[in-house]
């Protein structure tokens, strides 16, 4: 008998569309930020609040990505891109991550050289500047509070600001060391913390970027329990090819092979048995858009045959 039944949702706009806005206001407030620390390093001679304005560099410059990423996905799918354009916004992530190592080795770089020859720098300049960075951080980080759960993008610029906020504080603390100890190291010791803090959440962000591209389960989406839902409904007698990922941040994806007692599709039918099981996906793990194939007992040592 035919077996081929499928079961889908249609997806709207993803999750960093959806936020847009957010990141508009963070990439409005970071160049600000961005000049202001580029001009008070070079009015103050700090390295700790250059290494700062680069990072402010590349936070900038994740966030433009991730809105062009955001136009590029709202392009419609085609038959050749069958899921659009989607996976822009993941490739944007992973780009920022790489960015975000890059600075991180510089201010490294430079922090061990100025540990090494220690300069004399403005700590009242800095300690302004530093402020100011701070308060601005602060900000995005309130607007951006809001999208990071959902979406890599809107993370990686929750991160990075949190990362720039962490740092101005350090930029401060190195100025008012320098101010009462006259210990001018301060101000490398300071920009290689703020190193630390780039690379560890800039990890963890390339990580997941890299997982979606490697099409892995969604890390919120447990197989195990999702295969035990599926064959605790009611003429499920066993299950196959039961694959999981994700196209873009907030887009899940699932597809399986069903085995049915043939008893209960002729009880309930094939639409009621879809229904079901779409259901059980979209209560229990929040997973929208589900394929299923739904198969009679033995079809699957059939299509064993056919392949060999």
């Amino acid at each position: 008998m035919g077996a081929g039944h499928s079961h889908a949702h249609g997806h709207g706009g993803t999750a960093t569309a959806a936020h847009r806005g957010r990141l508009l206001v963070a990439l409005s407030i970071t160049l600000l930020v961005l000049v202001t620390e580029v001009v008070g390093s070079a009015l103050t001679d700090s390295l700790a609040l250059l290494a700062d304005a680069g990072h402010m560099a590349t936070d900038a410059a994740g966030i433009a990505m991730a809105l062009i990423a955001v136009h590029i996905a709202s392009r419609p799918a085609s038959e050749r891109r069958t899921f659009g354009y989607a996976r822009a916004e993941i490739l944007a992530a992973v780009i920022n991550a790489v960015l975000l190592f890059g600075v991180g080795a510089f201010i490294f770089a430079e922090g061990v050289n100025r540990l090494i020859s220690p300069q004399h720098f403005d700590g009242g300049a800095t300690i302004v500047f530093g402020l100011i960075g701070m308060v601005a951080n602060s900000v995005s980080l309130l607007v951006l509070m809001g999208g990071q759960r959902e979406s890599l993008n809107v993370r990686g610029a929750f991160l990075e600001v949190m990362a720039d906020a962490l740092g101005s504080l350090a930029v401060v603390v190195a100025a008012g060391v320098f101010l009462a100890t006259g210990w001018r190291q301060a101000d490398a010791v300071a920009s290689l913390l703020i190193g630390l803090l780039i690379v560890p959440r800039t990890w963890r962000l390339l990580r997941e970027a890299v997982d979606v591209l490697l099409e892995a389960a969604p890390k919120d989406v447990d197989m195990a329990a999702v295969r035990h839902h599926i064959e605790g409904l009611k003429g499920v007698e066993g299950l196959h090819d039961l694959h999981a990922w994700t196209i873009t941040s907030g887009m899940p994806v699932l597809s399986a092979h069903v085995v049915v007692s043939q008893e209960v599709l002729d009880e309930v039918g094939y639409e009621k048995m879809l229904h079901d099981l779409q259901g059980c996906l979209g209560v229990h793990f929040d997973v929208e858009h589900c394929t299923f194939q739904l198969e009679p007992a033995g079809h699957a040592e059939h299509e064993a045959r056919l392949c060999h």
